[in-house]
């Protein structure tokens, strides 16, 4: 709203020439009037603020819920759970080796093999029950 709105002065100047025409009795119903005009004038603004807000909220809540579901993690991710699980790997076989033999570095392996799994079928489409969206990496 400028600083003098034109529609304002207006509506002043019809409320004064009304207060000169009905007297002083009806002066408090005529800056009721006045006063009411101002607050909406004063509150479209920030009417058309919220309305913008919310519509921008709604947008961005159809957007998420239209942009497909991204698989579990991004290659980065999973590239350093292997790295770190093949890291980790080594001292496994270590005390796998020392406490139980051969029989204990299998089961390490097995228990290393089967924790990649359950975290690679988090990829895996037929697991989550619908298509993996293409993403760069894919030929």
């Amino acid at each position: 709203m400028e600083a003098r709105d034109p529609e304002l002065r207006r509506e002043l100047d019809a409320t004064l020439q009304a207060r000169g025409e009905l007297g002083p009795e009806y002066e408090s119903v005529l800056i009721d009037s006045f006063l009411e005009k101002v607050e909406r004038r004063l509150a479209a603004p920030e009417d058309q603020r919220t309305r913008r807000l919310s519509a921008e909220r709604r947008m961005a809540v159809a957007r998420s819920a239209s942009e497909p579901a991204r698989p579990f993690g991004t290659f980065a991710e999973r590239f350093g759970f292997g790295v770190v699980s093949l890291v980790l790997a080594v001292p496994l076989s270590a005390i796998g080796v020392a406490n139980a033999g051969i029989d204990g570095l299998v089961v390490a392996w097995l228990g290393i093999v089967g924790v990649n799994a359950v975290h690679a079928a988090h990829t895996w489409p037929w697991a989550r029950g619908r298509r993996r969206p293409s993403s760069d990496w894919d030929g």
